[in-house]
């Protein structure tokens, strides 16, 4: 396997050929069996790495009596405990600034990234100076499959700051040789500078969220372009579900003319790019040499049969600093295996991240996940391109409320137009959700664009109650 050791010792000078399919063509294209061979023995000396230089582990492993030596197989790891992001955190909280799990020395931390903190104390990242070449020796390997050549213009749309998805495609695309052009995103007028910049440059690939993307397109036809003159190549996504929804991507694809791929895990876990796309595969690959990936049992994080759901546990192979070790997602996904389109013999997720298990709701005993109303509107001819899904869980029943605005040109058609959109919109997610859904459809401008994750989902009985009765007193003027 090429350039396999741990720590990880990649030569920064290495490119394949032009015309190779493949960054690493064994890695890539070795079977199975023996990729899961090489990986049982890398996970062994990860947690040797981790048991030696982290009081977290050792303590967390000899409490629940597992040691390194014990790990012969893929089915032994399953033994080991999962660690949980309410852990990572407690024990930064009490042994600050980076938790009793980093395995290096803090003067040997090369760059520090995070969560924002929001709701109080942010989790931080320690990534050393091997780690962040080892990062980004993977995410080429990735964007290279992805289509990226050394010489195309890639264009980084999103937020420059502690959020890892930016900087991880900054440092992929550094090292495939890519010209970068990191414009990032949040600012106010932003977006306009960006449709004209893209419009000037007429970059190869880009990478933003999917949300981001479709509002992007929207501002360059406020200001008189079109989306597919900009030439883009390839297109590729994380942040939140949407590039491996089939009516998002192909609304993207369409708006464009470029091809879009789905990717990104964790930023625990960088380099997020484990789970990702290709040029020829839709969904994500699991680059299981990278971070070893379970799709586990929420319950029991045992591993599911492949055609089954569950919740991702990913473990890193080639991180010293602060490896994660079963750590676990809280996302939702099922994965597959046998044969691909681009002859890479990993797993995959054929409809990549659902979302969180803890973003589901339920409504009326049915689960619903903000992603299945994404991809319903996205199919609806009429909309808008954003949406708010208001759900509440006051009275007898749950209620759901979908508030969408309308595509150009709805409103000016007249109240019969609307009225028929409003209505195609609550048939067509009575039919994939099995409940009822009452929709208000509100003109194009009236719901906020974001220049960064889309937040859809508003868990807010008073305002529910004000647009349902909103709603009501419509209905009964006609």
């Amino acid at each position: 396997m090429e350039y396999w050791s741990y720590p990880p010792k990649y030569d920064p000078g290495y490119m394949p050929e032009p015309s190779s399919r493949y960054w690493f063509p064994v890695r890539e294209t070795m079977a199975a069996g023996e990729r899961d061979t090489a990986i049982a023995e890398r996970l062994r000396a990860v947690m040797a790495h981790a048991y030696a230089k982290a009081p977290f582990y050792r303590r967390k492993w000899d409490e629940a009596g597992v040691h390194p030596d014990h790990v012969r197989s893929l089915d032994d790891f399953e033994r080991v405990p999962v660690v949980t992001k309410a852990e990572l955190l407690e024990s930064q909280t009490r042994a600050g600034p980076f938790g009793d799990y980093l395995c290096i020395p803090e003067s040997d931390v090369h760059h520090i990234h995070g969560t924002s903190g929001t709701t109080g104390r942010p989790t931080m990242f320690a990534i050393g100076g091997g780690d962040w070449q080892a990062i980004a020796n993977n995410h080429a390997r990735v964007m290279w499959a992805m289509g990226i050549r050394p010489g195309d213009v890639v264009f980084i749309a999103s937020i420059f700051s502690l959020y890892m998805g930016s900087w991880g495609t900054l440092l992929g695309a550094e090292r495939l040789g890519a010209k970068c052009f990191p414009f990032g995103a949040g600012a106010q007028g932003m977006s306009a500078r960006a449709v004209m910049w893209m419009n000037i440059v007429k970059p190869t690939a880009f990478y933003s969220t999917p949300s981001y993307a479709l509002h992007l397109a929207e501002v360059a036809v406020e200001e008189g372009l079109d989306p597919r003159d900009f030439g883009l190549k390839v297109m590729f996504f994380s942040g939140e579900p949407g590039a491996s929804i089939p009516s998002i991507r192909r609304r993207i694809e369409e708006t464009y003319g470029a091809r879009v791929v789905d990717c990104g895990s964790m930023a625990e876990v960088t380099p997020w790019m484990n789970l990702a796309g290709t040029y020829e595969t839709e969904g994500m690959l699991v680059w299981q040499d990278m971070v070893y990936t379970e799709v586990c049992d929420p319950k029991t994080y045992r591993r599911v049969p492949y055609g089954s759901q569950g919740t991702p546990v990913y473990t890193n192979l080639e991180r010293t600093s602060q490896p994660m070790i079963r750590l676990v997602s809280g996302d939702l996904t099922h994965w597959v295996d046998g044969p691909g389109p681009c002859g890479r013999t990993y797993p995959r997720l054929p409809q990549g991240i659902y979302g969180r298990i803890d973003d589901m709701f339920t409504v009326r005993g049915e689960n619903i996940y903000p992603s299945a109303i994404d991809s319903v509107l996205n199919d609806l001819s009429g909309y808008g391109g954003e949406h708010r899904i208001v759900i509440t869980r006051d009275g007898a029943m749950d209620e759901l409320l979908v508030r969408m605005d309308a595509a150009a040109g709805i409103y000016e058609a007249g109240a019969d137009a609307v009225t028929r959109l409003r209505a195609r919109a609550e048939g067509d997610l009575l039919r994939v959700l099995g409940v009822r859904a009452r929709v208000e459809v509100v003109e194009a401008d009236v719901i906020p664009r974001t220049d960064f994750k889309a937040r859809r989902v508003i868990d807010d009985r008073d305002l529910f109650r004000s647009l349902s009765q909103k709603m009501d007193g419509a209905d009964g003027h006609g």
